[in-house]
């Protein structure tokens, strides 16, 4: 008898949220997916679907592009 050693998946915060898209100018959501260097959270570590990782990852490359977010951190 062995038990599963793997950890319950999360739920996807967007989706428990009923979040139809991501905007790439709310900030404060935007910062909770980025490392203090800038990068962008994988899936694995946030909990998101597949769905709402894609979108977010859009959403923060908009936000460094307008230049509303670091590429990197100094």
């Amino acid at each position: 008898m062995k038990r599963d050693k793997r950890k319950k998946r999360r739920p996807c915060n967007f989706c428990a949220d009923k979040v139809e898209g991501i905007d790439y100018k709310e900030l404060v959501k935007l910062r909770r997916y980025i490392t203090e260097r800038g990068k962008i959270l994988p899936r694995r570590i946030t909990g998101n679907c597949a769905l709402h990782q894609r979108q977010l990852t859009v959403a923060i490359k908009r936000a460094r592009v307008m230049a509303l977010l670091p590429y990197t951190s100094e």
